[in-house]
């Protein structure tokens, strides 16, 4: 029975995306998760995994929080000795992949998305890519979830070993499965992010505000976690019933079910849009940017529209032609995102390659 450990920097992540890996890893392993505390670890555990709380500053660029991170990826090495670490996101790529090359213990790195310091330039962009090619030079495989994030760590010679892309986290078709499309008497559109500048929340409100007068049948739904810099606009919104929020939903499944699309217009990095996914695998049209981790989920104009990144014009003139669809047409581009989703994101493909690494890495 080999040892694995799992470094990442939230539990509800790790749950809600790598479940299925889990419940595969768990049969024929021990498995060790290193972590924040949080409301799904109990759930992590009844999986059967070995619970270590790591405190980790998930946005922080304090060079001292991230030494103790990196001792404490080390010490939580040397008292396991685990015979593989798989990590997640940024952080625990970075210090999880340097502790393991300094314990001399074999990684899997998953690059769920290049973030925010890698994308906007300058020292930072430079720091982090230094600590990338460090702490990725000896790992087994390096997961990519866009061909553009790939192509940008090639190019940037971070990594010359093993790589490979899969489909994002995938999405588990039993868990969102086709739902009915409803009536079209009142439409309505979901917003589901945390609610943040970069996530195209000014573009979304805009064009509420806008199409809420052409058309009073329509709905804007918003799901997610308020940053401060919204709550007073959310608030002032939504008296003037333009907008409704609903707050962080621990299951968004229901608000599919009144559904009609799914709007997305971010700009964040994204590695692949888990929201996207799991709208179109429920059968309803998507509208997002064109950027990685996006447009890959869409075909324009069968199963949604792709839209300028921070152009609330075009945002307005998509949502304008989604609404001119008759009900079959509609129901139509639903039906055709879950049959993209099911042809290339199912999760089985993401746990198979998983899998498949593994064996080659604990030979």
């Amino acid at each position: 029975m080999a040892k694995i450990l799992i470094l990442a920097n939230n539990d509800v992540g790790l749950y809600k995306f790598r479940k299925e890996l889990i419940e595969e890893l768990v049969k024929d392993n021990e498995v060790h998760v290193s972590l924040p505390n949080g409301d799904f670890i109990p759930k992590l555990k009844e999986l059967g995994c070995k619970f270590i709380e790591t405190p980790i500053s998930r946005r922080g660029t304090n060079p001292i929080t991230d030494l103790k991170l990196l001792i404490n990826y080390r010490r939580i090495i040397k008292d396991i000795k685990p015979d593989l670490v798989l990590t997640y996101t940024i952080k625990p790529n970075v210090y999880g992949g340097l502790a393991c090359r300094m314990s001399n213990v074999p990684c899997i790195a998953n690059i769920t998305g290049l973030g925010t310091a890698v994308e906007n330039g300058g020292v930072l962009q430079k720091v982090t890519l230094f600590l990338y090619k460090v702490s990725l030079k000896k790992a087994k495989c390096v997961f990519f979830q866009n061909k553009e994030n790939e192509e940008f760590i090639i190019k940037k010679k971070i990594i010359s070993g093993n790589h490979r892309i899969i489909p994002g986290s995938g999405v588990n078709l039993d868990y969102y499965s086709l739902l009915d499309y409803p009536s079209d008497e009142t439409i309505n559109f979901l917003f589901i992010a945390r609610v943040m500048k970069e996530k195209g929340i000014d573009q979304y409100l805009e064009a509420a505000d806008y199409i809420k007068v052409k058309y009073p049948n329509t709905v804007f739904h918003i799901l997610g976690f308020c940053e401060d810099a919204y709550e007073d606009k959310l608030k002032e919104m939504q008296a003037k019933d333009i907008i409704k929020y609903h707050g962080m939903q621990s299951d968004v499944r229901r608000f599919h079910k009144i559904s009609h699309c799914t709007i997305h217009p971010t700009y964040y990095p994204e590695g692949m849009s888990n929201v996207l996914l799991e709208s179109a695998a429920s059968g309803r049209p998507v509208i997002t940017t064109n950027r990685s981790g996006c447009r890959e989920i869409v075909d324009n104009d069968v199963n949604g529209y792709i839209v300028l990144q921070q152009n609330s014009k075009d945002l307005i003139e998509k949502i304008d032609k989604f609404l001119s669809l008759d009900y079959k047409t509609k129901r139509q581009m639903g039906l055709a995102g879950r049959k993209k989703v099911v042809n290339e994101f199912d999760r089985k493909i993401v746990v198979y390659s998983y899998l498949e690494e593994i064996e080659k890495a604990l030979r």
